[in-house]
């Protein structure tokens, strides 16, 4: 199972980026998030064919550790030299994975988060694109 891959054109990190850098508030509903590098995501996908097996093994794709979207948004205020503003109030639903065992099995991802802010703040700010399809990360619902 993957869970919010993200690259420099869409995913939950791209969103909140572009919603600080326009000046438009944040949502804080779903408070947290798991991300990770699209293309780690990608070679674990390939890793993990080596331990196909039968019954299969469950192994959830993500980065380590949850992102507190409050924490990142700020992250990305303080590298705009902008402000950023908040919406809502930090809901108790966050869709979270635990990857300890994709880890254990394939190891670390090689983006971590801090590079992955880095990136993005940085495409933002050259005026890269989007895919124009937000992630809806805010809904708990299932209705994205």
């Amino acid at each position: 199972r993957l869970n919010y891959a993200t690259d420099l054109r869409y995913g939950v990190l791209a969103d909140v980026a572009r919603k600080v850098w326009n000046g438009e508030p944040v949502d804080l509903t779903v408070p947290k998030v798991n991300a990770i590098w699209q293309g780690d995501a990608n070679s674990y996908a390939f890793r993990a064919l080596e331990l196909a097996a039968s019954p299969p093994a469950v192994l959830n794709v993500t980065g380590p550790g949850q992102v507190a979207v409050r924490e990142v948004a700020q992250r990305f205020a303080r590298r705009f030299g902008r402000e950023v503003r908040f919406a809502g109030e930090e809901g108790p639903a966050a869709l979270l994975s635990d990857a300890s065992r994709c880890r254990a099995r394939l190891g670390e991802p090689e983006v971590l988060l801090d590079l992955l802010v880095e990136w993005t703040t940085a495409w933002v700010e050259a005026g890269g694109r989007d895919l124009g399809k937000p992630t809806k990360f805010e809904r708990s619902d299932g209705r994205f």
